[in-house]
């Protein structure tokens, strides 16, 4: 796995698992729902999940704000910066995606 790819799934999965209980657990109420607790949960454990899986690999950025400050810090070229950048912003835009086509029933 190449590290945009790498990039592209992490940001697509913390975008999915945490906007996904962010937006569920508006929807719902009662003891079932998720409070304010379950949501951070969420993007907690994404971005733990992905610092495991893909932060060998891409060194799980996941955030154009890091990408940009790893190259302030001089550990990554401008060309690696925007690429890493093309491929979070995708990952967000497709798991927003799915997350409307599964939440909206269609």
């Amino acid at each position: 796995m190449n590290k945009q790819l790498a990039e592209f799934v992490g940001t697509f999965a913390l975008v999915f698992f945490g906007c996904g209980a962010a937006v569920v657990g508006s929807m719902g109420s009662g003891p079932g729902a998720i409070n304010l607790l379950g949501i951070a949960s969420a993007f907690g454990f994404a971005i733990v999940a992905m610092a495991y899986g893909i932060g060998p690999i891409s060194g799980c950025h996941v955030n154009p704000a890091v990408s940009f400050g790893v190259f302030a810090a001089g550990r990554m070229s401008a060309a690696d910066m925007v690429s890493y950048w093309i491929a979070q912003v995708l990952g967000a835009i497709v798991a927003a995606g799915v997350l409307y086509l599964i939440l909206s029933g269609k």
